[in-house]
Parts: structure tokens; C-alpha cells; sequence
């Protein structure tokens, strides 16, 4: 493997979304990410359909990785993962706050050990506050972003959640990227390694503010935020489905009024400029709504597109696999995978003009590398043997 993260060791003690995710996307690109699962495994592993412990969750966020399966209550598997991290690059976990540390594997004692280390810790609120020891879900970290109240219809202004998990996928991101430029620092300063705390809830802030959150900007200015945004959805009905449609410049709104054939919203005082298209946002987008209902998806993006007017099908799921921009984009691959028979997926979003990524990679069973794993260390058939058969170790066909 020549990406571009090659010869980067990863030890992964984190799970479900937010740590794996991140460390999928360093998989990716080539990086050893050895995931140390309890004898249960990752939860993720339970969560939807999918056989042998493999949901379609646990694939997409731990392709690529190899899986070593550890019971950490046990003293001899704390000093595994002490063993482990003796010439790795990286290190991360997402407990909640103090965990880490009553496990005896803390940043000062992991340092100690390697001092070049990156070490991550991943948590939902930080590790002060009256939230930093709460359990915590997507929904949470929603809730306390703004992002219910971003959703918010304008009609009632009741908050509704994204029905996606955007703290979780963000924060898996913002870690990522925190974690290479770690790795950046470390090769171009002394060589030593740092402590990268990520709370979900400043990083979804902080992914929100440019627009979600922009009126909070101007300080004295909060009472102006409305609890519903002042674009509606850009959803339009058409004769037979649904597109989407929009203009922010004059020539994109100019070029709508000749698509739609209602020209005289040209001249309109509530249309013609920017700012009042954003402020009559509710009666333009019912007017448009109005003339859209009358013919097919294909005339209105037809016609859209030949007045140069961003546009767009809205695609149900199963639909995207077949559209023509997605097929060009050469994203998603079908291929063989051993527990599951032929599943897809999407290759990383970044492409590299010198360096491989993988895209056919196989999301590890529970405990399926932990002989190969512990041969890498050094360890002897039989110590691995005891290790096994006094429960430290779990091997794929007895987890």
C-alpha cells in the first residue's frame, strides 16, 4: 500500500461512529489502524442488518483496518495495548472523560512510553463542565448546537433534528484533520507527539457558524436570530417528482424568471435585489412552488439548466447508484466481501494524483488479527496461547 499515509501504525481503542470514522478515513489512505475491541466488540458491529457481526455501519466505519479483540479488565491486556503503542503513531479513544485513565493507559503513562505519540480523546463535551461525564448521543450534541433550531419550520418554529448523525460525522473529520496536522508538526519539529482533545459539541459549533450559526456574529445583534431560518427548503413539487432549484446572484434570479416564463418578477420590488429575495424569501418560494407544480422534472431542468440555473433531480436513495454524474465521479464500488457477499461502497472523498487510496477494502470480524497482531510484537505461539485460554484474547472464531 503506497498511500499516502503509509508506514502510519494507528492504535484504535475507540468505537461506534465518531473515533472510528476518523480513523476509517487514515485507513483509507493507507495507515495500519490495528482496532482494539472488547470481547464484545464494538457495539456498531449489533446495529442493523448485516450477518457475522457485521452491520453495514461497522463496514463503512472499520473497512480496512484489523481487528484484535482484548479484554481490558484484565491486567495482562492493559499491557498489550502498552506493547502496542510502543512504536505506534498514533493513539485514540473515545470514553468518556477519566476512563482512559482508570484503565492505566492515560496520556502521561502512553508519553511516558512513546513520547512520540499523537494521542486523541474524543468526547462529547470536553473534560470540564456540568455535560463532560453524561453519556452522549448524536441527538445530544444536537440539541446543544443549535442545529433542532436551524432545522425549525417557520410556520410553527418547532425544532426538528437532522435525521442524519452530523455531530458524530463532523466531529470523525475534525479529528482526522487535526490528527495529520499532529502528525505534520511532529516531523517538522522535535519529534515529539501531542495530546488532541476533540469535544463533539465545539466541533459541530464550530462547523456550524460560517451560515447555521452566522447571526450570533455581531455581538449585540442575538435577538435578530430567528428560531427558523429565513430560506425555506429547496424542495419543489413538479408534475411527476421533485427537483431542486435556486438563485443568489441577479443573473441566476434573471435567469430563473425567463425559465419559469414570469418575467415580470424581474422588476418586482421584493425580488429584484438579493437582500429582498432573502427577506420575501416565504412569497418567492410560493410563487415558484406554484409554477413548478405544473410541468415534468425533465422540462423544468431542462429549461433551468439552458438559463444557467443551479439545479438539480432530488434523488431518492436506491437512485443515486444510477445517476450519471455519480457513475462519472467513478465513487462507489461493488465488490466481494467474505462475511457478507457482494456490498458497496464509496471510496474516500479525497483523490491523490501520486498516492493509492484503498477502495476495496474488508472490514475485519471480531478479533480476526489478534494471532497476527500479537506475532508482530514478538510474542510466541504459546504465549499466545495462554493468553487466549485465559480469556485475555479473543480470536474471530471464539469472540
Amino acid at each position: 500500500m503506497s498511500g499516502p499515509l503509509s508506514g502510519i501504525k494507528v492504535v484504535d481503542l475507540s468505537s461506534v461512529i465518531s473515533g472510528p470514522v476518523a480513523t476509517v478515513l487514515l485507513a483509507d489512505q493507507g495507515a495500519d489502524v490495528i482496532k482494539v475491541e472488547p470481547p464484545q466488540g464494538d457495539i456498531v458491529r449489533r446495529m442493523g442488518m448485516g450477518a457475522a457481526s457485521l452491520s453495514p455501519a461497522f463496514v463503512t466505519a472499520n473497512r480496512g483496518k484489523r481487528s484484535i479483540c482484548i479484554d481490558l479488565k484484565e491486567e495482562r491486556g492493559v499491557e498489550l495495548v502498552k506493547k502496542l503503542i510502543a512504536d505506534a503513531d498514533v493513539f485514540i479513544q473515545n470514553f468518556r472523560p477519566g476512563v482512559i485513565e482508570s484503565m492505566g493507559l492515560g496520556y502521561d503513562v502512553l508519553k511516558s512510553l512513546n513520547p512520540k505519540l499523537v494521542f486523541v480523546s474524543v468526547s462529547g463535551f470536553g473534560e470540564k463542565g456540568p455535560y463532560a461525564h453524561k453519556r452522549v448521543y448524536d441527538p445530544v450534541i444536537q440539541a446543544l448546537t443549535g442545529l433542532p433550531d436551524i432545522q425549525a419550520d417557520s410556520e410553527r418554529a418547532r425544532p426538528k433534528m437532522v435525521r442524519t448523525i452530523i455531530p458524530d460525522k463532523v466531529s470523525a473529520l475534525t479529528t482526522a484533520q487535526a490528527i495529520t496536522a499532529a502528525l505534520l508538526e511532529r516531523e517538522r519539529g522535535d519529534g515529539s507527539g501531542q495530546h488532541i482533545k476533540v469535544a463533539m459539541v465545539d466541533a459541530t459549533i464550530a462547523f456550524l457558524w460560517p451560515e447555521g450559526l452566522g447571526g450570533l456574529t455581531i455581538v449585540g445583534n442575538e435577538e435578530n436570530v430567528r428560531r427558523g431560518q429565513l430560506a425555506q427548503d429547496l424542495v419543489f413539487e413538479t408534475k411527476d417528482g421533485y427537483i431542486t432549484c435556486g438563485a443568489v446572484s441577479d443573473s441566476e434570479w434573471e435567469g430563473l424568471c425567463l425559465a419559469l416564463d414570469r418575467t415580470e418578477w424581474m422588476d418586482d420590488e421584493r425580488f429584484n435585489t438579493p437582500f429582498g429575495r432573502v427577506k420575501n424569501a416565504r412569497a418567492r418560494l410560493e410563487g415558484m412552488s406554484d409554477v413548478l407544480k405544473s410541468k415534468t422534472s425533465a422540462v423544468w431542468l431542462e429549461r433551468l439548466e439552458a438559463h444557467d440555473v443551479p439545479c438539480a433531480p432530488i434523488l431518492s436513495r436506491p437512485e443515486i447508484l444510477e445517476n450519471e454524474q455519480i457513475k462519472a465521479n467513478e465513487l462507489i464500488f461493488q465488490y466481494e466481501h467474505p462475511g457478507l457477499g457482494q456490498i458497496r461502497q464509496p471510496r474516500p472523498g479525497a483523490k491523490f494524483s501520486k498516492s493509492d487510496i484503498r477502495t476495496k477494502s474488508i472490514a475485519p470480524a471480531l478479533g480476526e488479527h489478534s494471532d497476527e497482531v500479537l506475532s508482530e510484537l514478538g510474542l510466541s505461539e504459546e504465549d499466545i496461547a495462554s493468553l487466549v485460554n485465559s480469556g485475555v484474547i479473543h480470536r474471530a472464531d471464539d469472540s
